[in-house]
């Protein structure tokens, strides 16, 4: 009993599973392997030329095709190796039925990886990106549970691998979203990706979008500086290793003297080459998440941090993107623009002569706006007025000044203009700065402390005062810029050079208030010590 002959095409040696994409039907070759990768994704391995049909018949909007043509292309995807043929046998009934060509396609290696590839290159292109606030959040949380693991004296291999998984994925995550959000936004600032109206309808929201993902950024990028900095001190190491060696219990071994991760090496404590090799992996990813959140002195910022200054200029790119489009559209005066406009009067005109009229009227009819006339010429003019056709050589002359033939300007006769007196304006505004000092000199001898002091007890009973408060707020905010991740203690100085500023915390978990004039602040407590320089002659 012979078997049904194999297709007529033959599947080559060397694949070209990416060929159908140069092909007028490429349409057709995509729209069926995408009904094979459907059909994978539901753990169905083979389909026949009439489920092919089906499926294709489902798609909404899609052109008619007949089972001759899905066969055609079938055995045509099968030649560049995209699919595998095998006989189908299952719903034979009669001899005939058994020598009839009838097959069960499925798809190949080479076919599995094309259509991935094509896949997640449609959605590189399309994916525009987030910043993702929640991976924040879920980064923290699975840092604070790997540093209750480092601390420990026998953590749980599993649980070290799962929570170091945990947060690889998320912060791969986080990377890849910013990366593409920050791409598709300068994108969208150029135009590359939408017109202008999509732009202005959507701006407003775009712009508290990245304001409240840099905020969460600056407060959740301080709490993972922190934990990342007490993992490292707790044994991060003991976990990369734990999780090294869990992998590579899984590992395929790659000749016969391939060590065994539970022998005697294991037992020792020294690493085989898979362990070795995954522990390096660790270790590299570990490294990228600390470089991602902890800047490595002045000339390595962290991602974190350049991610901050790019969204912030992101947001001042937008404003001034939409300043220009609200000018565009005001019609503002624009040189280049009438100049754009008059070439394209140029580029429209039907004939020569039209356009020579037209270069007469934009440039040679123009006014001589550097001449002024004076009141015996056009006396002149109005007793003697020359008819259009007299010869400039008979006509009356223009007398001009001296002055403008040789520098170009013209000085009218007469008295000059009266100097403005601006004494009651300066007085003013010598009294309001007189006045400003005063107030900011007041806030710098209300502020000083005279000695290190505790931040509940800044101000005394009765508070801050408003002018008081505001300097305040701007020598804390000092301080605390150039504190480091893990430090408790910090000193600045303020950029006149006229106070400085020391602060050391005291207990993260007590929240203390200060009350002001315009509120209550409130924050962990600190002790604090805000030296006056200028009544110390400029020292501390």
């Amino acid at each position: 009993m012979s078997t049904a002959p194999a297709p007529s095409s033959v599947v080559p040696s060397q694949p070209q599973p990416f060929a159908y994409l140069s092909t007028p039907n490429a349409g057709l070759y995509g729209r069926i392997l995408g009904v094979f990768a459907q059909a994978r994704a539901r753990f169905t391995v083979h389909l026949r030329p009439e489920d092919v049909l089906a499926e294709l018949r489902r798609e909404a909007d899609a052109p008619p095709v007949t089972i001759e043509t899905v066969s055609a292309a079938l055995e045509q995807l099968m030649s560049w190796g995209n699919l595998h043929a095998d006989a189908d046998t299952g719903r034979v009934t009669t001899v005939e039925d058994f020598h009839r060509a009838r097959y069960l396609y499925q798809l190949t290696r080479h076919g599995q990886a094309a259509v991935a590839a094509i896949a997640a290159y449609e959605q590189a292109l399309g994916h525009r990106g987030q910043l993702q606030a929640v991976a924040l959040e879920d980064i923290a949380e699975q840092l604070a549970s790997l540093l209750m693991l480092a601390r420990e004296a026998d953590p749980d291999p599993a649980k070290a691998h799962l929570a170091l998984l945990g947060l690889v994925d998320r912060f791969t995550s986080l990377a890849d979203n910013a990366e593409a959000f920050m791409a598709s936004l300068r994108r969208t600032i150029d135009f590359q990706d939408g017109d202008e109206e999509a732009f202005i309808a959507y701006k407003d929201r775009l712009i508290g979008y990245i304001e409240r993902f840099i905020a969460d950024l600056a407060n959740r990028g301080a709490q993972i500086a922190d934990l990342l900095g007490g993992v490292d001190e707790a044994g991060v190491a003991r976990l990369l290793t734990l999780a090294a060696r869990r992998e590579a219990a899984d590992a395929v071994p790659d000749g016969e003297g391939a060590a065994d991760e539970s022998g005697p090496q294991q037992q020792s404590g020294s690493l085989t080459a898979a362990t070795a090799s995954a522990l390096a992996g660790w270790e590299n990813r570990w490294r990228g998440l600390t470089d991602w959140f902890i800047s490595q002195g002045a000339h390595h910022p962290s991602q974190a941090k350049l991610l901050r200054a790019s969204a912030v200029s992101a947001i001042t790119n937008l404003v001034n993107t939409l300043s220009a489009l609200n000018e565009r559209r005001g019609g503002r005066v624009d040189r280049s623009a009438d100049f754009r406009a008059l070439a394209r009067f140029f580029a429209e005109a039907p004939s020569d002569e039209d356009a020579h009229r037209l270069w007469r009227a934009a440039f040679a009819l123009g006014p001589a706006r550097h001449l002024s006339v004076d009141a015996e010429t056009e006396e002149l003019w109005a007793r003697e007025a020359p008819a259009p056709s007299t010869s400039w050589e008979q006509a009356p002359p223009l007398r001009i000044s001296p002055r403008l033939r040789e520098t170009g300007s013209y000085e009218r006769r007469g008295s000059p203009n009266r100097v403005a007196d601006r004494s009651a304006a300066r007085a003013l505004l010598s009294e309001q700065a007189e006045r400003e000092a005063a107030q900011t000199a007041a806030a710098r001898s209300r502020l000083a402390t005279g000695g290190p002091t505790l931040l509940s007890e800044l101000g005394g009973p009765d508070g801050l005062d408003r002018q008081a408060f505001r300097l305040f707020l701007a020598v804390l905010g000092d301080a605390l810029a150039a504190r480091t991740p893990g430090e408790a203690e910090c000193s600045a100085t303020t950029g006149d050079g006229s106070m400085q500023v020391r602060l050391k915390l005291v207990d993260a978990s007590k929240i203390v208030e200060v009350p002001t004039r315009d509120g209550v602040l409130s924050g962990p407590e600190h002790v604090i010590e805000i030296l006056d320089l200028t009544a110390l002659g400029g020292g501390a």
